[in-house]
């Protein structure tokens, strides 16, 4: 490291203001401050550094989401290989050549590490994307504005693919990356600006662009000619008046391992709760969105689940265990809600703008067969709701400040 250390000291003047390089100045801090801590310190008056700065904090939601990475590239692999054992065909690519030359070209489900490296196959093509377009992106705003890339995009790069099914188009995802990027961030003056959860508008744009290639049942398995929809897919297509028992077939304890079809990071609730208690434990996730969103959730659930009997509607026979560990409601509940920069930022505001999460997701899993997942919808409701909720929270802080000393 002390030699790397030299190295970036000796280049440096090129890039500081007056040399040849001073417009790439943004590469090299970039790799500057991803290796070392910077060691920069006001020459005026005291401050207090943090040993913890941003570069640190968004390094260590990517350890978090260790789990649901390693999960997305197994259930990857183990679904596609489920499919093509029950008689689907592998989808003829560039992939099937790697196995074969691998040994694992029989799809072998039993097989935990063929089906990790199947996974791998699919997830990596989809990760190196959005870190190539997104990350372009991120290099022109910052030469044009004239300051660092953004730590933030690292985890932005990271959650994206985690929502997407294995075999979408890459071209797809590197429009669906840079619009949110661009218009779901640096049009709004980037990282601390922006409203919107970039990855989750992302995610929209791609959802709502090529509805296709994000929904329905033969999505979810990198196979050709395999239907296999989600437990939320099945409900929602199933006829009015079926019971939970006769469209699902499958255990809780399955779901919540998340050995099922679904976006490739989303399916563990075991894998995000791990992630949770890292990122609680270390102060970098908000366990009052997090508690809170899992209320609301369970309170608007247990509210149409004891109304069941009287409605025809499926979507109304899911228990509110099973919301917990069904779609993308623990992945979005740990990672999505509780981004410090598009959630409420005040104590108080963090119960209601995770209640709120909560709820609407479930209405909108519910109410509205059209969109039978909800927590994205729901993130994106609560992200433009956020700056309200703190407003009537620091205004009641004001009100009661103002009853207490008169002042």
């Amino acid at each position: 490291m002390k030699f790397i250390r030299q190295q970036l000291d000796a280049i440096a003047p090129l890039f500081e203001k007056g040399g040849k390089l001073e417009r790439l100045y943004p590469l090299y801090e970039a790799q500057d401050t991803f290796l070392f801590t910077p060691g920069e310190v006001t020459k005026h008056a005291s401050h207090v550094r943090d040993a913890l700065d941003m570069k640190r904090m968004m390094s260590m939601v990517i350890v978090a989401l260790g789990p649901c990475i390693l999960m997305a590239m197994y259930n990857t692999g183990l679904q596609a290989d489920l499919a093509i054992q029950a008689g689907a065909a592998p989808i003829d690519s560039w992939r099937e050549t790697v196995l074969g030359l691998l040994g694992l070209g029989d799809h072998n489900p039993n097989n935990v590490l063929g089906c990790f490296i199947h996974g791998a196959l699919w997830f990596l093509p989809i990760y190196i994307t959005t870190m190539a377009v997104g990350g372009v992106c991120e290099l022109i705003f910052s030469l044009i504005r004239g300051h660092e890339i953004n730590e933030g995009f690292l985890v932005t790069g990271m959650l994206y693919p985690l929502t997407l099914p294995p075999a979408v188009p890459l071209w797809q995802v590197g429009m669906g990356i840079a619009f949110g990027i661009v218009i779901g961030k640096e049009i709004f003056g980037g990282t601390g600006k922006n409203f919107l959860n970039p990855a989750l508008t992302a995610r929209a744009f791609v959802y709502f662009a090529f509805p296709s290639q994000l929904a329905g049942a033969s999505v979810w398995a990198a196979a050709d000619g395999y239907s296999g929809a989600t437990v939320l897919t099945k409900l929602g297509s199933s006829e009015p008046g079926s019971t939970f028992s006769q469209v699902i077939n499958q255990g809780w304890m399955e779901s919540f391992l998340g050995f099922i079809p679904g976006s490739m990071g989303e399916t563990s609730t075991l894998a995000c709760l791990l992630g949770a208690g890292l990122l609680i434990a270390t102060g970098i996730g908000s366990w009052r969105i997090m508690v809170s969103c899992v209320a609301g959730a369970v309170g608007m659930a247990t509210l149409l689940w004891a109304f069941r009997v009287y409605s025809d509607n499926p979507m109304t026979q899911i228990s509110p265990m099973w919301h917990l560990v069904i779609g993308g409601f623990a992945f979005g509940t740990v990672f999505m809600a509780t981004d410090p920069v598009s959630a409420s930022m005040t104590e108080a505001g963090k119960y209601w703008y995770g209640a709120l999460i909560g709820v609407m997701t479930i209405m909108i899993r519910v109410i509205n067969p059209a969109f039978p997942e909800g927590i994205m919808l729901a993130i994106l409701f609560g992200n433009t709701m956020a700056p309200l909720i703190d407003y009537f929270v620091i205004q009641a802080n004001v009100s009661q400040r103002v009853a207490r000393y008169g002042t």
